[in-house]
């Protein structure tokens, strides 16, 4: 049976988790942008923030300590390998979370969200680059077939600004306290390590839906260092991927 209320994905462009899982979930369920519902969720800088708490509400994450976040580089690097995915490691020097998801959706407005999606991962998860200053931003929209300079000025607009705070708010009040986090009927899955039992349900009420499942690689040898690779500077910059727990943020 199809669920009353259209499943949500909800992302972070700042997560590897995130990524990964979108990433997985669209391969092995096609039609997942026509059927479920997107909203990004982001720990907002004052302005937004502000403006949640008047309606309320809240962004339900939690700081995480140094061990979890060496924890979960090892895991990120592990994950990836195990899924076939290239992966240079980002190394931002800006915690601004606003800017690249205040242009996600203003490329909603424009239909150009998934392009501008697919650019943007590309820039932080395949060429280690940061995502948050106007110039990636202006340069992802470009390589997404926009005009950069307008979806900047859009991204910073009272419009876009004001759907933002609409679609935090709809994370409270969904409880969403991590990334990603799927919704479908009454069931709430958290993590990559929930997709299997999404699309299981997407698959369930959609039948007719084909499924691409990706080839997968074994992982790292047991006593290879699961640190191998990450650049030195985010060994001690707990948070800078995620917020808590491995195989989601939150």
């Amino acid at each position: 049976m199809k669920p009353r209320r259209r499943p949500r994905a909800y992302f972070n462009l700042r997560s590897p988790y995130s990524w990964m899982a979108l990433d997985q979930l669209e391969r092995r369920f096609p039609r997942a942008g026509e059927l479920i519902d997107y909203y990004p969720l982001w720990e907002p800088e004052a302005g937004l923030r502000e403006a949640l708490h008047e309606r309320g509400a809240e962004v339900l994450y939690r700081p995480m300590s140094k061990a979890k976040h060496l924890y979960i580089l090892s895991d990120v690097k592990r994950t990836a390998t195990r899924l076939g995915y290239p992966l240079a490691w980002p190394v931002d020097s800006e915690q601004d979370w606003d800017l690249p998801h205040l242009a996600w959706l203003a490329a909603r407005r424009e239909g150009r969200h998934r392009p501008l999606y697919r650019a943007l991962v590309e820039t932080r998860w395949h060429r280690g680059q940061p995502i948050n200053s106007p110039e990636a931003v202006v340069g992802a929209g470009e390589a997404a077939g926009l005009d950069g300079a307008a979806l900047l000025a859009a991204a910073r607009s009272p419009q876009v600004r004001a759907e933002a705070v609409d679609v935090l708010e709809a994370a409270y009040e969904d409880d969403i306290f991590g990334m990603p986090y799927f919704r479908i009927g009454r069931e709430r899955l958290w993590g990559l390590d929930r997709l299997d039992e999404f699309v299981s349900a997407l698959h369930r009420a959609w039948p007719e839906a084909e499924a691409d499942v990706p080839a997968r690689t074994d992982g790292p040898a047991a006593d290879a260092d699961p640190l191998a690779g990450v650049p030195a500077e985010l060994l001690t910059k707990a948070g800078s991927y995620d917020t808590d727990t491995a195989g989601a943020c939150g």
